[in-house]
């Protein structure tokens, strides 16, 4: 299995931009759908973003479509969320996510095979 350490997350202000990066390690990279959920204060996980092993497919919440863009780069291993025209309600904790079962729906078992230990984004009025 890979491990994935996130990377990018912080304060910024209402309208503002972040670029989450996940860096993956171990495992067949190129052979795993990725994603990124995130967790508010008070609420459940939820599934924002998935892109297929190619990056060929990709699929967002409406929450975020139009705002935010996910992108991979697999001979560096790497995933990207990059995060625009941020609003006080994206406010979150992001898991970069992995899963060797599914086309992009990591949300599609439940809970994808792998999780990262989560990065910190707080958007401020």
């Amino acid at each position: 299995q890979v491990q994935l350490v996130e990377s990018g997350g912080g304060l910024v202000q209402a309208g503002g931009s972040l670029r989450l990066s996940c860096a993956a390690s171990g495992g067949a990279f190129s052979s795993y759908a990725m994603g990124w959920f995130r967790q508010a204060p008070g609420s459940e996980r939820e599934f924002v973003v998935g892109i297929s092993s190619s990056g060929g497919a990709a699929w967002y919440a409406d929450s975020v479509k139009g705002r935010f863009t996910i992108s991979r780069d697999n001979a560096k291993k790497m995933v990207y969320l990059q995060m625009n025209s941020l609003k006080p309600e994206d406010t979150a904790v992001y898991y970069c996510a992995a899963d060797s079962r599914v086309a992009w729906d990591l949300s599609r078992y439940g809970y994808p095979e792998v999780w990262g230990q989560g990065t910190l984004v707080t958007v401020s009025q």
